[in-house]
Parts: structure tokens; C-alpha cells; sequence
């Protein structure tokens, strides 16, 4: 079995651009040593513990959102609450989780990519739109 070093998601909400659209549907990159180590040498940064420091290890490795162009700390700061949730926990099992865990997820976000592309099929209307990226 080769090794899986991204994974698709869907995010439980989805992140709202400036300009309104919603970005729901991402991929994340396995983490290196690097993405971990660089962030703490932020002037931000406090410490290993330091809660800010999940937002810059994730801007580094999460590499599309929907339509964005670059994924910032900027964009993973305004992410609401579930969704940054979802990603951290993404991280844990991508990075740290067993072969069995990893299946399931890429279950899971198999079915959520599904369910996502059918629920764009169906779309009558609403208040914010995925961007076309995301489907």
C-alpha cells in the first residue's frame, strides 16, 4: 500500500470570503518536521503551547480551500470555531493516526465529498454560494 501523504476534506461550515462565497472543500498535506519546528520560531509564538501555533503549522499544510489562492494564517484565523476543530482534528489522525484510523477518514471525506457535489446538484438558492471550485 503506497502512502497517502494528502487528504480531500470537506469543512463542517466552510470558510466565508470578503467576498461572501463560501469555500467548504480542501486538501491537506501530510506535515514535515519543518512545518512543526518553523512556526515556533514566530515572534508570536510563545511556546510549544502556545494555541496560535496550530494556526501557522496548518497554514502551512493545508494547500487548497476551495477557490483561495494561498491559504494564510490569516485565512485559518477566520474560520469559524467547528471548522478550525475539524482541521486539527484532521491533522491528529492524518499525521499521528493508525493505518485503520486513516482508512476511515478517507471514508468519511469520500462520503462528504459526495454528499457535497449531489447537494450542488440539487442547489435551489440561499444566502451564500460555494465557490465554483468547489462545486
Amino acid at each position: 500500500m503506497a502512502l497517502r501523504t494528502e487528504f480531500e476534506f470537506v469543512l463542517p461550515k466552510g470558510y466565508v470570503d470578503d467576498d461572501g462565497r463560501l469555500h467548504r472543500r480542501g486538501r491537506m498535506r501530510l506535515a514535515t518536521g519543518r512545518d512543526e519546528l518553523e512556526p515556533l520560531r514566530d515572534g508570536r509564538i510563545t511556546g510549544p503551547d502556545d494555541p496560535y501555533l496550530t494556526v501557522l503549522v496548518l497554514a502551512r499544510v493545508v494547500t487548497d480551500l476551495g477557490s483561495i489562492e494561498a491559504v494564510t494564517p490569516d485565512t485559518i484565523e477566520s474560520l469559524f470555531a467547528v471548522d478550525l476543530a475539524f482541521l486539527q482534528d484532521l491533522y491528529g489522525v492524518a499525521n499521528f493516526g493508525s493505518e485503520a484510523e486513516i482508512d476511515e477518514l478517507v471514508e468519511r471525506q469520500r462520503a462528504a465529498v459526495e454528499a457535497l457535489d449531489a447537494a450542488a446538484a440539487n442547489r435551489s438558492g440561499g444566502v451564500l454560494h460555494e465557490a465554483a471550485a468547489d462545486g
